[in-house]
């Protein structure tokens, strides 16, 4: 049988807050990835944006964070990563999956040392990473596994592939005039490739199409067709919460009692982010 080639998703965006079908994207992305035989995703990656993104109605990261952590409780492959969100300033997209595919070799050469001199790998493991974050003992693993589990489980000689995870509209923006720069789109679908989720009403085949640079990379485009479609809005939510409207089964319950608790997403807290 041929060997998979390991591939960890990326998922950038405000998380504002996060809801059951920003989780479902992975969800769906994994499937048709193992579908095609060709490889096996290993692990998920939320990165909420940074508080600096400006983004109308855009509460603080440290919100976001904690409520897409909590969101995750139930995961054992997908984490939140804050390091985008810890920056001085707004990252480019392109630059996040730098950073992470880098984290990806860093961790892939850390194995390698492991097996080449015969360390215990999952003891080993663990003091590495503590050795990055204090907080470890108490969280997740680098690859959403739970305290002294396994980084990740695949043959070391593989590098892992890093996919930035997003919704089929996003090709559309592609082609948006000073929106993207174009050296940025060129290395995300050639270095790095996509998986994009289809949306009702987006046609990401005819965004392809229009796109020179688009069609040239196509290959390295995945696109997902959601067979049972879910149109959950963040932003939907969001105004829902407001009008003081139940948003129970579109949100996780711990997310919801994280609202509740910290008052925010209510129409005095969006006063306040608006400065009125």
């Amino acid at each position: 049988m041929k060997s998979q080639i390991p591939l960890v998703l990326l998922a950038c965006g405000s998380f504002n807050p996060i809801t059951n079908m920003h989780m479902r994207l992975f969800e769906l992305a994994r499937d048709h990835l193992h579908q095609t035989g060709r490889y096996r995703v290993i692990e998920g990656i939320i990165s909420p944006v940074n508080d600096n993104y400006g983004k109308k109605g855009l509460v603080s990261a440290r919100h976001r964070i904690a409520m897409a952590q909590l969101a995750l409780e139930t995961s054992d492959w997908i984490r939140v990563d804050p390091w985008e969100s810890e920056q001085e300033k707004w990252t480019e997209t392109v630059k996040v999956l730098r950073h992470h595919y880098n984290e990806s070799l860093r961790s892939l050469q850390f194995r390698k040392e492991l097996v080449r001199n015969n360390w215990p790998t999952e003891r080993a493991t663990e003091d590495f990473l503590s050795s990055l974050d204090p907080g470890f003992s108490s969280g997740r693993g680098l690859c959403g596994g739970s305290k002294g589990s396994k980084v990740v489980d695949d043959p070391v000689e593989f590098s892992p592939e890093l996919k930035l995870l997003c919704g089929a509209d996003i090709l559309k923006t592609f082609s948006t005039p000073n929106l993207w720069k174009e050296e940025h789109i060129k290395e995300i679908v050639e270095k790095f490739g996509l998986v994009c989720i289809s949306r009702a009403g987006s046609d990401p085949v005819q965004y392809i199409s229009e796109s020179e640079l688009l069609t040239q990379f196509q290959h390295n485009i995945h696109l997902v067709t959601e067979q049972i479609q879910n149109e959950i809005s963040a932003t939907h939510i969001r105004h829902a919460l407001c009008k003081g409207l139940s948003v129970k089964y579109l949100i996780p319950d711990s997310v919801i009692s994280y609202i509740k608790h910290y008052n925010i997403y209510t129409e005095e807290s969006e006063g306040k982010i608006k400065g009125i």
